[in-house]
């Protein structure tokens, strides 16, 4: 696999977490994040003039517990939540009543005692089945059947797990929003990161003159790519290097 990305003094950094700043884990909160990985992300931020942020399905709170003591802008739930700046508070859209409608069917479906695991992000519901794959097209079905009379929701296919949001929100939107304040306006984007759900933000980073990191394998708009995990820890180091040297 290919890179040639390199950061310069005037890119902003968008990062995803799952996958490409922590390996995935079986559960959500059982990931672990490398030490270095927070000294490298503090120190790029840093020569980028907080130009650094993280664009996830996750809520802010959890991402700013991994990344403790660093505290970067960030957008949760693809975009639901927000928090422009490190100083400011996350700000969350309201929760849709029809995400309500949607978790009962889910409880009322059996799939949950089949093992199919519910996370309730508030604004978003996340259905994991990493350890129940053979359940993915029980549970794909029944989102197909109870989203039919939900339009306002949708589903977005993440690596073993099925996220329900409403259809107004995304990564590629967080990312445009992050390039019209500052510091990030006025610099070239850059997004790394692993999974379907990344595709919307790589896109817009291409499309506003910037660069694409896909990590691992699979279709992608990205024209560059890294391994894992492991390689992205790798590249963040290049880039403090090239940063100050």
């Amino acid at each position: 696999m290919r890179n040639s990305v390199r950061l310069r003094s005037d890119s902003a950094l968008f990062l995803d977490f799952d996958g490409t700043l922590a390996a995935l884990a079986p559960r959500p909160e059982l990931v672990d994040v490398d030490g270095q990985v927070i000294s490298l992300l503090s120190r790029i931020n840093d020569c980028l003039d907080g130009a650094v942020a993280i664009i996830t399905g996750r809520p802010i709170s959890q991402i700013d517990g991994f990344l403790h003591p660093l505290k970067l802008p960030a957008a949760g739930l693809h975009g639901l939540e927000w928090r422009k700046t490190s100083a400011c508070d996350p700000v969350r859209a309201e929760a849709s009543p029809h995400l309500q409608q949607l978790r009962q069917s889910v409880e009322a479906s059996g799939l949950l005692a089949g093992g199919i695991m519910l996370e309730d992000k508030g604004a978003a519901i996340a259905l994991h089945y990493r350890s129940v794959p053979h359940l993915e097209s029980a549970l794909e079905a029944h989102l197909a059947r109870v989203l039919a009379g939900l339009p306002d929701l949708h589903v977005l296919r993440g690596k073993m797990v099925m996220e329900v949001k409403p259809a107004t929100h995304d990564k590629g939107l967080a990312l445009r929003q992050f390039m019209e304040l500052p510091p990030f306006n006025g610099r070239v984007p850059v997004f790394a990161g692993d999974d379907v759900t990344d595709e919307d933000a790589m896109a817009a980073a291409l499309a506003l003159g910037g660069s694409a990191l896909k990590v691992g394998d699979g279709q992608t708009c990205a024209p560059e790519r890294l391994p894992d995990v492991a390689a992205v820890t790798d590249w963040l180091a290049q880039q403090v290097r090239h940063l100050t040297a």
